[in-house]
């Protein structure tokens, strides 16, 4: 992941309703969500919703499919995966299990 991309990310879920959103695609897994669904848990109005999901979905940590007259959003894990490497990258002098333990956990048991 190049430094552009990583910004655009960074900047996505920087806004507390985009991470809220986020979160409860991250939550949802395999299954999604839809647009309505994420705006009735999140209480926003579903143009708000909307709008949040193709900012998530213009920085590739998202994409939407759709389901007859839906849309359903999920995580891309690749996506997140190497934003995380990104950040993690030079960290404690390139040794990721001094940074973060629990992603170091979190990517044995994937394996």
């Amino acid at each position: 992941m190049d430094t552009t991309i990583a910004v655009r990310c960074l900047q996505a879920i920087g806004q507390a309703q985009r991470l809220a959103i986020f979160r409860q695609l991250a939550q949802a897994g395999d299954h999604g969500m839809t647009a309505g669904s994420i705006a009735e848990s999140l209480d926003l109005a579903p143009p708000q919703a909307s709008f949040h999901l193709k900012e998530l979905k213009t920085s590739g940590l998202c994409f939407g499919e759709r389901e007859g007259r839906f849309m359903r959003y999920r995580i891309k894990p690749s996506a997140v995966r190497e934003l995380l490497d990104f950040l993690l990258e030079d960290c404690c002098q390139g040794r990721k299990d001094l940074c973060s333990p629990a992603l170091l956990q979190a990517n044995t048991s994937n394996h």
